[in-house]
């Protein structure tokens, strides 16, 4: 079949296709070598341990909970990553298990093209120039940086809650033009570069499609996607940096695949309210943490900075 008669949503598909393809080599190539987490690492996590996290934040990303801030408080809670690696391994590890929310979403939910795409290339943009600059960060400004963003996160799945109805319910709209489709790139730029130090890109995305009036189920589609195609740039260049950590990326996408396709197909939809809030006291608390952390390390205080003891399965 020639490529002019795929349409928008074929040509797109064939392009995550290469993209997911291309940077299954570029992992590959990484996980071959060591990380800066390799050579500064001290008793190891174990393996099911970091399987169990992938499958329960991917598991639950796929219903619309989010993965990032969930993983960052697995993460730290049982000291599986040290904290300079967790943006990284966040994006590099859970690529994969997003790529294939991307297609399942994108098949199966409605949205206009032009407005997908234009969208996705704009959260490509901004986490390509966002992981070029979050790579290189110190461990300090890692911890300070997710600590003032995951707050922001908590806020936003607050306002994305049904429950609360301080977000507008959104319209019908399928696409936007004009203003709003301008507005809309432009903070989905935005969004794709902060992705890279670890705001997840569902909550604030619901919140933007229904303040442009939107279908609220278009959020799907434009975060996967989104998050498909900007993942693979930003995971790059964290591979390149050697800035994750290998086993806790292995755990993720080896345990999240499996995830994603048992809540899309089998569970699809859950009463998600409590566990919506309790996702957001954690988040809070994490945030907390991780300020206190940085503010101790400045000051001096004896703040163990490696992974504990080794999980049992």
């Amino acid at each position: 079949m020639q490529i002019a008669h795929l349409g928008a949503r074929g040509i797109l598909f064939l392009a995550l296709g290469v993209f997911a393809l291309g940077y299954v080599a570029v992992l590959i190539g990484g996980l071959r070598r060591p990380s800066k987490a390799d050579e500064n690492a001290g008793p190891r996590a174990g393996m099911p341990a970091l399987l169990a996290t992938g499958f329960v934040t991917n598991f639950f990303d796929t219903l619309g909970i989010g993965s990032f801030a969930t993983t960052t408080t697995l993460f730290r809670q049982w000291k599986l990553v040290r904290d300079e690696y967790i943006p990284g391994t966040l994006n590099v590890g859970h690529t994969l298990p997003t790529i294939v929310q991307a297609y399942i979403y994108t098949s199966i939910v409605p949205v206009d093209s032009r407005t997908l795409i234009l969208m996705i290339l704009a959260a490509v943009l901004g986490a390509w120039l966002g992981a070029g600059v979050v790579a290189g960060w110190p461990r300090r400004r890692v911890q300070i940086g997710m600590g003032v963003v995951l707050p922001i996160l908590a806020v936003a799945m607050l306002l994305s809650s049904s429950q609360l109805g301080s977000l507008p319910g959104g319209g019908t709209l399928l696409g936007l033009t004009g203003t709003r489709l301008a507005v809309a790139v432009t903070t989905n730029f935005v969004l794709g570069a902060l992705m890279t130090i670890g705001l997840g890109l569902y909550a604030p995305c619901m919140i933007l499609v229904s303040l442009a009036g939107m279908n609220p189920t278009t959020a799907f589609p434009i975060m996967m996607g989104s998050c498909a195609f900007l993942m693979p740039i930003a995971s790059s260049r964290f591979v390149r940096a050697r800035c994750f950590d290998r086993r806790a990326t292995v755990g993720l996408f080896v345990g999240g695949i499996p995830a994603v396709l048992i809540a899309a197909f089998i569970v699809k939809q859950l009463s998600l309210g409590t566990v919506r809030w309790l996702v957001v006291v954690v988040v809070l608390y994490t945030a907390a943490n991780l300020l206190l952390t940085a503010y101790r390390e400045r000051a001096g205080a004896p703040v163990s900075a490696g992974p504990g003891p080794e999980i049992a399965a």
